[in-house]
């Protein structure tokens, strides 16, 4: 179906084709995985918003993206999705190149309404006055600070058609927190003392029932008669219309992976992931230590935070969405004597790294960052990944960063971190099942030796997660007469003199990581054996430093040659290049 399709519907057409894209998206995301609940919640909702304005010419702006599921059914991508956020499908969130009626690929929250004030400012200064910017906010997203921002322009600038839709479903991953939730139930239930928005300046629609398209339309047509920021505030239920979903207390059926429909229940176990790993140990450092919170920007049982919460309900502090103030309120807490820990998605911690740098570092002050969904994250695609924390983070001077290998490991390192009083520590671990555990055959100055060959001709450096991927590359280096040894060095930033020592004691060292080469491990050690006089080489075997789109895990760890083939290919091509080896074929890409 198109927009122009959809305006030609008569109104008595309507619920049947809402039902209909119901069906279809509990068949299609049930199938390959994603943001469930969210798009069931804004069938209506976007209907009724490609019967009113004109898209792409009215651009929409979803915030943070995850709902604009029914908006691409609607423009004509209902065939793809059954590539649904696999490799070469269709992504999870708006993309430019998919569609014009795509324009902003925007999936970190809080951020659209100053899209739509600078896309205002600019149509009007280029004298389009007949297009409006329509902004989809969810009340989640509207706890973050951007959002606030932008409001306080907006309400300054009556002359700028900006349509508000407030999708408040009373929840972001979990129930919305503070103030804002306050205010909101408030509005909806007619007890409020005054209107927040109004108050601000801006026009106030509302509130709305979101699943009724003529109420719906009707709101929408007077908001944008208006002609100047206008805020129309949407009441719909997250997971509308499928039974499991609306039953869901805990927002499993926010984000999914494959589900049985019928039931909602996964179709497969994931195993023990590095999340549930994270999340025994710090309940159990909770239970040992008093001066021990937590804090999270609206991801408490996602993050892993569930049974801390539930041991210690006034130790936990969910922000909502607002990363900066999650770490420098922590940076306060600290400076209060406790040992505050941030659980927080790594593409996210991307937003708060001021508040690190002059917050909490500048003021050596002892917070530990847990950065889940580090490296590749897979599906979610480039938003996503946590794929700069690593090259990013060891800038901050006096920050400590660990990369666990395994399930134990994470234990250990972060009882490692929280003994750290001097500054800042993190821990980085992937969206993954733990896997296997990788044992160390020696501790030697703080490395763990995880394979030792007498007279090893080459180092591998196997940071974190791809450990076991450098042990099986050393087994197919030795079928090719390449013996290696591989170490873990535990902790990542900074660079330890004991692994520039050992590095520079090799004709080839190899650092392997799941962050972008610029920055990355590989990259500073051999600075730092360069500088101790060494000519042994060093090489990163990384991320390559662009956007990687949408795919599952191992798919783009093997495109970057992050896997045991593409590692021994990296070794085998370096020692060619050093006269070590005849020429050798790299695989090809």
């Amino acid at each position: 179906m198109t927009p122009e399709e959809l305006r030609g519907l008569e109104p008595t057409e309507i619920p049947e084709l809402a039902a209909s894209i119901r069906e279809f998206l509990i068949e299609k995301v049930c199938a390959t995985g994603g943001h469930l609940g969210p798009n069931l919640g804004v069938v209506e909702l976007t209907i009724a918003l490609h019967r009113v304005f004109r898209s792409p010419r009215d651009p929409f702006l979803f915030d943070t993206g995850h709902q604009s599921y029914v908006h691409k059914i609607l423009t004509g991508r209902a065939p793809d999705f059954d590539g649904l956020r696999q490799g070469d499908g269709i992504s999870g969130y708006p993309a430019r190149a998919e569609s014009a009626h795509d324009l902003v690929e925007n999936s970190h929250a809080s951020t659209a309404l100053s899209y739509a004030d600078g896309l205002a400012r600019g149509f009007r200064l280029r004298g389009e006055l007949d297009r409006t910017a329509v902004a989809v906010v969810g009340d989640g997203a509207m706890t973050g600070g951007m959002c606030w921002e932008a409001l306080n322009n907006l309400g300054a600038s009556p002359h700028l058609p900006v349509v508000i839709v407030l999708n408040d479903n009373g929840r972001s991953y979990a129930p919305t927190v503070g103030g804002l939730a306050t205010h909101l139930a408030a509005l909806r239930s007619g007890t409020a003392a005054g209107n927040l928005f109004e108050s601000m300046g801006l026009a106030y629609v509302g509130p709305v029932d979101g699943h009724d398209v003529s109420g719906l339309e009707d709101a929408f047509r007077h908001a944008a008669a208006l002609g100047r920021p206008v805020v129309v505030h949407c009441l719909t239920r997250k997971g509308n219309g499928y039974a499991p979903a609306e039953r869901d207390d805990d927002d499993r059926m926010h984000a999914v992976g494959v589900l049985d429909p019928a039931s909602g229940a996964p179709s497969a176990a994931p195993g023990r992931t590095w999340t549930a790993a994270f999340a025994d140990a710090i309940a159990e450092i909770g239970a040992e230590r008093p001066d021990v919170v937590c804090l999270t920007p609206a991801m408490l049982r996602p993050a892993g935070l569930g049974e801390f919460a539930d041991r210690f309900p006034g130790r936990v502090f969910d922000v909502g969405m607002a990363e900066q103030h999650a770490v420098t309120s922590a940076a306060g807490m600290a400076m209060a004597g406790l040992h505050p820990v941030v659980a927080i998605y790594s593409t996210f911690m991307n937003r708060a790294f001021d508040q690190l740098l002059m917050d909490v570092a500048l003021h050596r002050l002892p917070v530990t960052f847990v950065l889940d969904r580090a490296g590749i994250t897979g599906p979610d695609g480039a938003s996503h990944h946590g794929m700069w924390d690593a090259s990013v983070l060891p800038v901050v001077p006096g920050l400590r960063l660990a990369a666990p290998r395994d399930a134990s490991a994470v234990g250990e390192l972060l009882r490692e971190a929280m003994d750290v009083t001097t500054g800042p520590t993190a821990l980085r671990f992937p969206k993954a099942a733990a896997g296997e555990p990788v044992p160390a055959i020696d501790r030697v100055d703080g490395l763990d030796v995880l394979r030792s060959v007498p007279g090893a001709r080459v180092l591998l450096v196997a940071v974190g997660v791809l450990a076991g991927e450098c042990i099986e590359a050393a087994d197919r280096l030795a079928r090719h007469g390449v013996s290696a040894l591989v170490v873990d060095p535990r902790w990542v930033a900074p660079v330890s003199d004991a692994l520039v020592r050992l590095a520079s004691g090799f004709r080839l060292a190899v650092a392997v990581e799941d962050t972008t080469v610029n920055g990355a491990l590989g990259a500073r050690l051999a600075q730092e054996v360069a500088a101790a006089g060494s000519d042994a080489t060093v090489v990163t075997c990384a991320l390559p430093s662009e956007f990687v789109p949408h795919g599952t895990r191992g798919a783009l760890l093997r495109e970057a040659g992050l896997d045991a083939e593409g590692i021994t290919d990296t070794v085998l091509t370096h020692l060619s290049a050093l006269g070590e080896l005849p020429a050798v074929r790299r695989r090809a890409a």
